[in-house]
């Protein structure tokens, strides 16, 4: 049986492949999932600091699940800070814009249209609708990035397809 050649992450040339191999999947996994509003770049940023404080802890075979479970917790915890700022955010913001106001609200209710059909997807196939749709990546890659087999992305996808069809058939 083969032995590790590192048994922990605080290795400066490992960290570093560590980063260079997960931190854009890290980025665009959180990015998908939870969107460019609570900069998901510095969320991956404070995950990788997590493993550099852990670093005697997690070995490197563990370092993928240690970054995807801290910065999503990461993400949730600004979710919940941002749910009390609005909350107690008073002002009205105003918009002016030269679009007639016939045309912004067209384009207010397909926005809302669109994001609750995306939003009807459960998570497991917005995440790879989106990295195959928007990201281009292939189904093996989405396969290796969210660890289950080419099969189950396809059906995720498939399935997130089949489910917008019939959301936009309201449109």
């Amino acid at each position: 049986m083969a032995q590790p050649l590192h048994d922990n992450s605080c290795d400066e040339h490992v960290f570093s492949s560590l980063f260079k191999k997960h931190s854009k999947n890290l980025h665009d996994f959180l990015y998908y999932k939870f969107g460019s509003q609570l900069n998901p770049k510095d969320k991956v940023q404070d995950a990788f600091i997590k493993l550099w404080d852990n670093c005697k802890k997690v070995p490197p075979e563990k370092a993928k699940s240690f970054l995807f479970t801290t910065a999503n917790n990461l993400m949730l915890n600004a979710v919940a800070h941002q749910k009390v700022v609005l909350k107690h955010q008073k002002k009205p913001q105003k918009h002016s814009t030269n679009e007639s106001p016939e045309f912004l609200l067209e384009e207010k209710q397909y926005n809302e249209k669109l994001q609750k059909a995306l939003e009807n997807l459960t998570e497991a196939q917005r995440v790879a609708f989106l990295l195959n749709r928007v990201e281009g990546k292939r189904f093996k890659e989405i396969a290796q990035l969210l660890d289950i087999s080419v099969k189950a992305v396809e059906k995720r996808i498939y399935g997130a397809l089949k489910k917008l069809r019939e959301d936009i058939e309201e449109l």
